[in-house]
């Protein structure tokens, strides 16, 4: 995985308690919640309070020593747009507690607490990356993370020496099955290594980590939906190795060869990607100064990253944007930014 962090944030301050209550605010919603550490229940379903509860359910059940808090949040990363805005909250709630209490808790273990409140608590079965990239990004670097080891590594990104700028482009389509859709996928991949241990005749296989590429590019997966999802998840680890060798002799034209052929697999065999999707990498890869385009997030909607050439911001949005709305009749927007660091933390 090569993730890196956007220059949005969500930002949380916080104020300790002198008893077991958690009071959140949120200021972009002018929204409040409130529950007891004691007895911490979910909140609706889909309510943003759940990620705030789940850290702190996952803090108490690893056994650290926290109290009540008070938290007001506000942040600029867009909602529902599959620009890890969960993860955000996330990390920025963990943060906080682990700041108000000063807990023994390195950048690694703070991203896997995180990611286990989305997945024991909230319900989605998401992997490690965005969590990682919320907390252990650096400015100008993608994250090389191994998710087996949970090792990484900081990948320069020298984009304004090359003269290209990453754009990101929001559909404004809805991602209502993102969520559901990443559970299964989870559970297809479990089922692809099962079929592929019984198919390869490889005991040692346990995971799609130990699944060579010349083993998959060459089955027949047409009509076998699991197999499928694996062999987007083989290719994919092979792409992100080739653009990590890509990147460090500044070779952005295989990036960005390499951003368009993982789309074509995201949309072929891992089915997330959506008409829209579809069609703003489409219109994208047809300017001349677009290096590459593909999805980004869960897919099903959301937004898609670009790699532009520098200056050519405003055609982007005159070449795919425009056409693009027109087609759809859809909100679509675009963010022009940079790689950022991730986690900090201020007292004032």
């Amino acid at each position: 995985m090569l993730p890196f962090a956007i220059d949005r944030s969500v930002l949380c301050a916080w104020a300790r308690r002198d008893d077991d209550a958690l009071w959140a605010y949120s200021a972009d919603l002018d929204a409040h919640s409130r529950c007891n550490l004691a007895n911490l229940t979910h909140a609706a379903p889909g309510d943003w309070s759940n990620y705030v509860r789940g850290v702190a359910s996952v803090l108490l059940a690893s056994g650290h020593a926290v109290g009540g808090l008070d938290l007001a949040l506000a942040g600029d990363v867009p909602q529902g747009a599959g620009l890890s805005s969960s993860a955000a909250l996330e990390v920025a709630v963990a943060g906080a507690f682990r700041d108000a209490f000063d807990l023994p808790l390195d950048d690694v273990a703070l991203a896997q607490l995180c990611q286990r409140a989305e997945n024991d608590f909230v319900g989605v079965q998401c992997g490690i990356m965005d969590q990682f990239a919320s907390v252990l990004s650096r400015r100008d670097h993608a994250l090389l993370i191994d998710c087996r080891t949970l090792a990484c590594e900081h990948v320069p990104l020298r984009l304004e020496a090359a003269g290209l700028a990453i754009v990101i482009a929001n559909s404004g389509a809805s991602r209502t099955l993102a969520g559901s859709a990443y559970n299964e996928r989870r559970r297809e991949c479990a089922a692809a290594v099962d079929a592929l241990r019984e198919r390869l005749g490889r005991d040692d296989l346990h995971s799609l980590r130990d699944v060579r590429i010349a083993e998959i590019i060459d089955l027949d997966v047409t009509y076998a939906p699991p197999l499928r999802r694996a062999r987007h998840v083989v290719s994919e680890i092979a792409r992100v190795a080739a653009a990590v060798e890509a990147l460090a002799a500044d070779d952005f034209a295989c990036v960005g060869a390499l951003m368009q052929e993982s789309h074509l697999s995201l949309r072929d065999d891992y089915a997330v990607s959506s008409r829209e999707l579809d069609l703003l990498v489409g219109l994208a890869t047809a300017q001349d100064y677009v290096l590459g385009a593909r999805l980004t997030g869960a897919g099903f909607g959301g937004c898609t990253v670009n790699l532009v050439r520098a200056g050519a911001v405003q055609a982007f949005e005159r070449d795919v944007i425009a056409p693009y709305r027109q087609r759809t009749g859809l909100p679509a927007q675009v963010y022009l930014t940079t790689p950022r660091d991730g986690l900090r933390a201020w007292r004032l």
